[in-house]
């Protein structure tokens, strides 16, 4: 850790503002978070399963998730917190945390909004999956969902994949679309992206599908929808059970991960179908991803706390160098 700890007394906490100023580039981010995942196949990090619990009506979810990044020597914590399922967009609530401890000091790094750590890592890592699986010769990609992930989907999918040529994506709100459309101008001032409106139209003339969305959708593209060689990534809603029952290969972050939170893509009878490899370790180069171009494949991204403690180590570090946050005496 670059920056100086107060004491083993106080916590310098960094607001959603604090956070929100400081400047790193989509290549950083995607570097930080490929480090990440290799330190963890290198098991030199550990990211146990994490904690959910959710009531019977389905109104809330929350998790709890610990993790240790070797490479930085940072122990953290994140948890999140959604309330409002079953309610439009702007009346739900979602807190979500990240609470840092250097290993090799034993002091408090900082607390922090995780907000802006997951709308940048959650996509950083679809842009990996597509790097990674995507079919030879790929040149279509289709986002579904314009919500906090949806916005940065295209911008970190050109970071990773500059020969993609035409983009699409299919929301089914203004602002969203708007947003889209201005981050990716941001990023990309020469780069233009379609909306579209015949999902299926889109998703079988697209290489790699990126779905999104939130859990209320009506998008919900089909396996026999999809490029004989597609690549379709998940990580929120918006492609059906199908692309994963009838792919030729399963992809998972984690498959502990999957089994907890990817159980609306359960077939009849309840089951998942088996995930083939680990991301972490096809990157690595210890397990196959694609291993046949004409292969259709399934990624499921439900993000790794290791991403988060890689990435929230950085913008502490940043953070605490340009001297923002607020010391609270919480151990006094």
């Amino acid at each position: 850790m670059t920056a100086t700890h107060a004491s083993d007394t106080t916590l310098r906490v960094l607001s959603t503002s604090d956070v929100a100023g400081i400047e790193i580039s989509l290549a950083d981010v995607v570097a930080v978070v490929e480090q990440a995942y290799g330190t963890l196949a290198a098991g030199r990090s550990d990211n146990p399963r994490k904690l959910t619990v959710k009531p019977e009506d389905g109104h809330s979810v929350a998790y709890a998730m610990l993790g240790r990044d070797g490479e930085r020597g940072v122990v953290a914590v994140k948890t999140s917190y959604k309330h409002g399922l079953h309610e439009d967009r702007d009346k739900q609530h979602y807190y979500t945390t990240l609470t840092l401890y250097d290993d090799a000091t034993g002091l408090p790094v900082a607390m922090m909004d995780c907000g802006r750590i997951g709308a940048l890592r959650t996509p950083a890592v679809s842009a990996l999956l597509a790097r990674e699986l995507a079919a030879p010769g790929s040149r279509s990609a289709l986002v579904i969902g314009t919500g906090t992930q949806g916005r940065l989907a295209l911008p970190f999918l050109l970071t990773t994949m500059g020969q993609l040529e035409r983009l699409r994506v299919f929301g089914t709100h203004p602002d969203g679309i708007r947003a889209v459309r201005e981050q990716l101008h941001a990023h990309f001032p020469d780069r233009e992206v379609e909306v579209v409106t015949d999902l299926r139209a889109a998703a079988e003339d697209s290489d790699i599908v990126l779905a999104t969305a939130g859990p209320h959708t009506p998008a919900s593209v089909d396996a026999e929808w999809l490029k004989p060689a597609a690549l379709s990534v998940l990580v929120g809603y918006g492609i059906a059970p199908s692309t994963l029952h009838r792919a030729d290969r399963v992809i998972a972050t984690s498959a502990a991960q999957m089994k907890v939170t990817g159980t609306d893509m359960a077939d009849a009878d309840g089951e998942l179908r088996a995930v083939d490899a680990e991301f972490p370790e096809v990157l690595a180069g210890r397990a196959a991803g694609r291993t046949d171009p004409g292969q259709r494949i399934f990624a499921y991204n439900s993000g790794l706390v290791v991403t988060d403690i890689a990435l929230g180590h950085r913008f502490a570090e940043l953070a605490l160098a340009q001297g923002l946050g607020t010391a609270v005496p919480l151990w006094q």
